[in-house]
């Protein structure tokens, strides 16, 4: 088996200029750099990091924690930290907390005890658990999708502009009866899509009716219920928002079981655009987030964190994009 030294040899350099290529701890010139990568490529030279992680307390690894890792859109944002990670050469570590506060401060402490670097969450609606736990142990810790609180770095999507968006959009096509199914109470997500619909609702001088508010939860089967309950009110709704992918899919089932069509009976537009959105019948009109900027910019916003502990926090928001479809009424 190839060693540090062998490489060394290969390439005409000091064990020490080999070690520096590998760790990335001092700058090594490009043509020196080349030589000593060709030299590990031709020797199948294999570095040993968990030595490497003894000298230096770093394990280059980056724990993952997000729920429901089967949903499209953390599936894009998974892809987008993988990528990100991987660029940099760091190892990612998967776990998932299924929204639940008390198994996500489990799965984030058995990250921890994994000895990764730092940790990107997307964290639950009760998260104090968990925020409490990174911030007694200072662990760099980036909040995913959703928000916190200002004293942690943070990344996610605009939510507030493009529901707003969607429902001016449908106020224009003529409704005026505009229902939202709203996810999960105390995520941050759902607490910016809402306000989103009401800001949407006074721009075009509609009023709030608090019976075509209805909550999801977040999931297919709680959309289903609450898109049954919008449209068994007294004055049902002529449009209606799902607030996420997974919601879409609910609020299409109890239409479909309901006989209502769409866009015919009753317009529809959501939040959340993913792959199969186009070729459902009608295409869903939806707001595209950029799952995959979000997951690398995380990636970013942690390594920047390791690279400067002491640097004040941030919070990066992404746009999103409108796309505009036939389930909301509009023709080709």
């Amino acid at each position: 088996m190839a060693t540090m030294v062998d490489v060394a040899r290969r390439a005409g350099v000091s064990v020490a200029t080999v070690s520096h290529v590998l760790n990335e701890t001092r700058p090594v010139r490009p043509d020196t750099r080349k030589s000593v990568l060709e030299a590990i490529d031709e020797l199948g030279y294999t570095h040993n990091t968990l030595a490497r992680s003894l000298v230096t307390s770093r394990t280059r690894s980056i724990g993952l924690a997000v729920s429901a890792i089967s949903n499209p859109y953390f599936t894009e944002i998974l892809q987008g930290v993988e990528a990100g990670a991987l660029e940099a050469g760091y190892s990612l570590l998967i776990a998932d907390p299924h929204d639940d506060p008390a198994h996500e401060r489990k799965v984030v402490q058995l990250l921890h005890e994994r000895r990764v670097d730092g940790m990107i969450v997307a964290p639950s609606a009760e998260p104090a658990a968990l925020v409490e736990y990174v911030t007694k142990r200072e662990v760099p810790t980036v909040f995913l999708d959703r928000l916190v609180g200002d004293a942690y770095d943070q990344v996610c999507a605009e939510s507030t502009g493009p529901v707003r968006q969607l429902v001016e959009h449908l106020a224009d096509l003529g409704h005026t009866r505009i229902g939202l199914v709203a996810g999960l109470p105390g995520l941050s997500t759902t607490t910016e899509r809402v306000a989103g619909y009401r800001e949407g609702l006074r721009s075009r001088g509609l009023p709030f009716a608090p019976e075509l508010l209805a909550g999801g939860n977040s999931e297919a089967e709680g959309a289903e219920d609450a898109t049954r309950h919008l449209l068994a009110a007294p004055e049902p709704p002529t449009a209606v928002i799902t607030a996420n992918n997974v919601m879409t899919i609910g609020a299409l089932k109890a239409l479909g079981e309901l006989g209502i069509r769409v866009p015919h009976d009753i317009a529809l537009a959501c939040f959340d655009d993913f792959s199969w959105a186009d070729l459902f019948s009608p295409r869903l009109t939806a707001i595209s987030q950029p799952s995959r900027e979000i997951g690398a910019a995380a990636v970013d916003l942690l390594l920047d964190r390791l690279r400067t502990p002491d640097r004040p926090p941030r919070t990066v928001r992404l746009p999103c994009t409108f796309i505009h479809r036939t389930s909301c009424g509009c023709g080709e």
